[in-house]
């Protein structure tokens, strides 16, 4: 599936701009995306995975607009808000999203060296598959594949249950690290 999604991720970004959307809007969208087709448990139901890329995108930029809307009772009283400023998220959000990214950083070390370079750049970084190319003196081509082989590696590994995910480290660390 990431085959058929990777190259409209352009095209989204934007899509999703034009809406005048923050860069970070964009980037937590565009991740949101890939996060929830991580989750899906089958794509045979996606005839058109642009139509669905965009869909999904649309879906979520209108959901975040509608939470920017809503404005919080506790806020307004003032008395939370002297506790802990309003940006933060909640404590449990933090942990999460801590054991995320440590899933993404084990995910990350199983690829090759070039690969996680490729990737922290294209993902991190925001550079274009040009960009990358001229920067590591490779082809467009090459920079396209590992991007999108890496991609596909680690949604596959940070949508396993923890304790699948742990045992493919183990067992198939170095088959995937060869990437």
């Amino acid at each position: 599936m990431g085959r058929e999604i990777l190259p409209h991720e352009r095209d989204v970004r934007r899509w999703l701009q034009r809406r005048f959307l923050t860069a970070e809007e964009v980037e937590d969208i565009v991740q949101e995306c890939y996060c929830r087709l991580a989750q899906l448990s089958a794509v045979t139901h996606i005839a058109s995975p642009r139509a669905y890329f965009f869909t999904t995108a649309r879906n979520l930029a209108h959901s975040q607009r509608q939470r920017a809307r809503v404005v919080r009772m506790e806020s307004i009283d003032g008395r939370e808000a002297a506790d802990l400023p309003s940006d933060l998220p909640l404590p449990d959000r933090i942990a999460a999203g801590r054991q995320e990214l440590e899933r993404v950083r084990v995910a990350l070390a199983t690829l090759s060296q070039r690969a996680q370079r490729i990737f922290m750049m294209r993902k991190v970084e925001g550079l274009s598959q040009k960009d990358i190319a001229a920067a590591l003196g490779v082809s467009e081509a090459v920079v396209e594949n590992e991007a999108s082989r890496s991609l596909r590696a680690i949604l596959r590994m940070i949508s396993q249950p923890e304790s699948d995910a742990g045992s493919d480290l183990e067992t198939g660390g170095e088959r995937a690290g060869s990437l």
